[in-house]
C-alpha cells in the first residue's frame, strides 16, 4: 500500500482485531497516568484486541492480571509482567520466582533503576513522579571487568524454567550483549528488546547479531507517533524494519501516561504509519498480532508448566 492510497478507518479498525500490546502503562502508579488497568483492558476489549500486558516501573502486574481475568468473561486477555527496579529489590530472584509462580510472561531488567538509564538523565526527562521519590541506585546487570554478574544468573535460569520472556529492560546495549549470550546458554528461548534505539542506545547495524541471538524486536508506538514522546521519524522506523525483517518485529504502544494518546489509540497510529509507509494489512497485522503472541506465548504459543 503507497502513500497515496487513502487508508480507511474501516482497514485500521480491522487490523485492530486480534492485536496485542505487551507494554501498557496503565494505572494505578506513582505516575500520572491516562487510564487504569481496568479502562486500559475494556479499551482494547471494544477494539477487539486479543491482550494487554500492564506494565508498571514499580510493582509486578501478574497479580493484578490474574485478579481481573478471574473477574472478566471474554474480551482481551490481560496479562502481568515484572521489572527489576529498586522498588523490588533490583536483581531480586525471589520477587522473580514469585511472580512467575503467578504467571507473569515479560521479565524486564531494570528500567528506571538501569545505571545507563539513569547516566542518560531519562528520569528527568520522560518519568515525573506525583510527589518526591528517593533518587534511584543505579543498577547494572553486569559488573567492573564486564561480566555477567552472579546474582543475574539465577533470574535467567528462572525464566528459563518457566519459559516466561526476558527482556534487557533499559540496560545499554553493551550490557544486554552479555545478557542475552549468557541466557541463550542457560536455555532462554524468548529474548526481547524494547525500543532498542531509545535508552538501549543500539542501532541497525546490531539487528543481525540481535536475530542470531534469537531476540525479538519490540517498537514503540509512542516514539513514532503524534505524541509527546515522539523523537523518531517514519523513515527511521522503516529502516528498522526492514533490517530486521516483518516476522522479528512487532510494536507496543507503550502508552498509558497522562497526556498522550490511549494505547488503543496509540496502536491505531502505529497501524495506520505501517500502512503509509507501503507494509501490507497482512504484514501490519504480524507486527501488531501474531509475532507478538509468539513471543509471549499466547494461545497456541502457551508455555508448557514449569518442572
Amino acid at each position: 500500500m503507497s502513500a497515496a492510497t487513502p487508508i480507511s478507518d474501516t482497514l485500521v479498525d480491522d487490523l485492530m482485531k486480534g492485536a496485542v500490546d505487551l507494554h501498557v502503562h496503565s494505572g494505578p502508579s506513582v505516575m500520572a497516568r491516562l487510564v487504569d488497568h481496568m479502562e486500559a483492558l475494556e479499551q482494547a476489549s471494544a477494539a477487539g484486541m486479543r491482550a494487554v500486558l500492564f506494565k508498571d516501573h514499580y510493582y509486578p502486574t501478574a497479580p493484578i492480571a490474574e485478579m481481573i481475568r478471574a473477574k472478566t468473561k471474554g474480551g482481551a486477555e490481560p496479562l502481568g509482567g515484572i521489572v527489576l527496579n529498586n522498588a523490588l529489590g533490583g536483581f531480586n530472584v525471589y520477587a522473580v520466582e514469585h511472580a512467575l509462580k503467578l504467571g507473569t510472561r515479560i521479565v524486564w531488567m531494570p528500567t528506571v533503576s538501569a545505571a545507563n538509564h539513569i547516566r542518560e538523565g531519562h528520569n528527568k526527562k520522560l518519568l515525573v513522579a506525583k510527589s518526591e521519590m528517593r533518587r534511584p541506585t543505579a543498577l547494572s546487570a553486569v559488573d567492573e571487568h564486564g561480566e555477567l554478574k552472579e546474582e543475574v544468573k539465577p533470574i535467567l535460569d528462572l525464566v528459563a524454567q518457566y519459559d516466561a520472556v526476558l527482556s534487557c529492560g533499559h540496560l545499554h546495549i553493551s550490557e544486554a550483549w552479555v545478557l542475552f549470550e549468557e541466557a541463550k546458554r542457560r536455555g532462554c528461548k524468548r529474548l526481547l528488546v524494547n525500543h532498542p534505539p531509545y535508552t538501549v542506545g543500539a542501532a541497525p547495524k546490531d539487528v543481525k547479531r540481535l536475530l542470531d541471538l534469537g531476540v525479538m524486536i519490540e517498537h514503540s508506538a509512542c516514539l513514532y507517533i503524534d505524541c509527546r514522546f515522539k523523537v523518531y521519524t517514519p523513515e527511521q522506523l522503516k529502516e528498522w524494519i526492514d533490517t530486521a525483517g516483518v516476522d522479528n518485529t512487532f510494536f507496543g504502544s507503550d502508552l498509558g501516561q497522562a497526556n498522550c494518546p490511549s494505547p488503543v489509540e496509540g496502536m491505531k497510529q502505529i497501524v495506520r504509519t505501517c500502512l503509509t509507509l507501503g507494509y501490507t494489512p497482512d504484514e501490519v497485522r504480524r507486527m501488531v498480532s501474531s509475532n507478538a503472541m509468539r513471543l509471549a506465548g499466547i494461545g497456541d504459543n502457551a508455555p508448557a508448566a514449569a518442572a
